[in-house]
Order: structure tokens, then sequence, then C-alpha cells
């Protein structure tokens, strides 16, 4: 049984990915920012236990991971996304994306660091976009913050391979979560028609992926595109 850390478990790919560890008999925690009822709703299906942060303070997840007894796994899941022109993003939109889309990685990779250290092993799985791969036009914040992701990755993997400790990368693609909730119905079923599997993703497309990253012991620094190859 390992014990698995997700952020951003609330919903989406992180509520996917909770349900995936649990189901398979995993200790899960979770952590998530304001959706109360959703997170408690989570953790009465799962069994796993919600802790409420932002990941963007430094403090709060340090705070977090103080009730977390060990560490074998980190999802880093949490992000958020702005749609927009870039001279009509704000300076505010822009800082924060890049507080919770990155800076939470740094701020959750250094609170799983000392149990990862201590045991010489260790599974980082950052969540990162298509979009950090290729670009997204009026998405440039967005796009910025998920190449930023898959840098961090590949640079972390450099650094911590020698402990034990492997850090890989899922880039989704059209997933189905509440980020498409607003987006016209038949540009999904055009971006559906353009991947070659003919269908846009599931949040437990992606959860599985991650699940083959947490756990394959050979394989480390790479990024797995989960995009029915719309991006090839």
């Amino acid at each position: 049984m390992a014990t698995v850390v997700i952020t951003g478990g609330s919903r989406g790919i992180g509520k996917a990915t909770t349900e995936y560890f649990a189901a398979r008999g995993d200790r899960v925690y979770f952590l998530y920012e304001k959706e109360h009822a959703k997170a408690r709703a989570v953790a009465e299906a799962t069994g796993a236990t919600a802790i409420c942060c932002d990941v963007a303070d430094g403090e709060a997840v340090k705070a977090a991971f103080s009730r977390i007894p060990d560490v074998d796994v980190l999802v880093c899941n949490a992000g958020i996304c702005h749609y927009g022109q870039l001279q009509d993003t704000t300076e505010e939109a822009w800082d924060r994306q890049f507080a919770v889309n990155v800076k939470g990685i740094y701020h959750c990779v250094n609170a799983s660091l000392p149990f990862f250290l201590k045991k010489q092993a260790g599974s980082i799985v950052t969540v990162s976009s298509m979009w950090g791969q290729v670009g997204a036009s009026c998405e440039v914040a967005y796009s910025a913050t998920k190449g930023a992701v898959i840098a961090m990755t590949k640079a972390l993997a450099q650094e911590l391979g020698n402990s034990g400790i492997r850090c890989n990368c899922v880039a989704p693609g059209v997933i189905l979560t509440d980020m498409c909730k607003d987006m016209d119905p038949e540009i999904l079923a055009g971006l559906a028609a353009d991947g070659l599997v003919g269908r846009n993703g599931t949040p437990e497309d992606v959860a599985k992926a991650i699940g083959y990253l947490a756990d394959a012991e050979f394989v480390t620094g790479q990024v797995l595109p989960v995009n029915g190859g719309l991006v090839l």
C-alpha cells in the first residue's frame, strides 16, 4: 500500500486520480482549495483524506503536509486556466496562474522531499498540457506555465535521480473537465474529429496514465502525451 498525495483532487483529473489510487487500495490524501462540498463527496466515496490548501501558499502547504505521515507518490495536478488575448490578461491573472501552476509544484515537491530522501525512493508525477508542448492562441499564460511544468519535471528527474526519486509528466489534450464547460460544442466536436482516436479525453484517461508513471520503475524524466493523437 502506497501513500499518495494528489493536489487539486476535488474535481476533474484530480478527482479521477484520487478514485484510481483509492480503488487499488492505496492510502490517499488530496489537497483542494475551496470546493468543500465536492471534496467531502470525494472523500466519502473513496475513503481518501481531504485537506483544504492553496498550493500557491507555501505556509499552507507546509501545514497540510504536517498532517500527512508519509509520501510515496506525489501527483502535482492543481492548476488554473485563463482564456483571453495577452493584451487582455491582467498582471494579476498572469501571476496567479504561475503561482498555482508552477510555484505550487515547487511548494509541494519541497514538502515531499524529506519523505523521499529519507527512504531514497519516491515518484513525482506532474500534470502539464499539450499546450505546454506546442502553445495555444489566447492561452499564452496557461501555455507558459505548462511549458514550465515540463522543464521543471525534466530538471527534477536529473537532480533527484541519484536519490532514487523518479519524476515524470503527463501532457493531457482536450479533456472533458470544468475547463471545457464553456467551450462551444461545435469546437469540441471538431477537436475530437481532429484527433486520431476520434474523441476527446476523460479524466479517467489521464488518471490511468498517471498511475502508470507512478509505478513505472524504469521511466523518469519523460512527458507522456494523453491527447488521443491530436498532437504528435
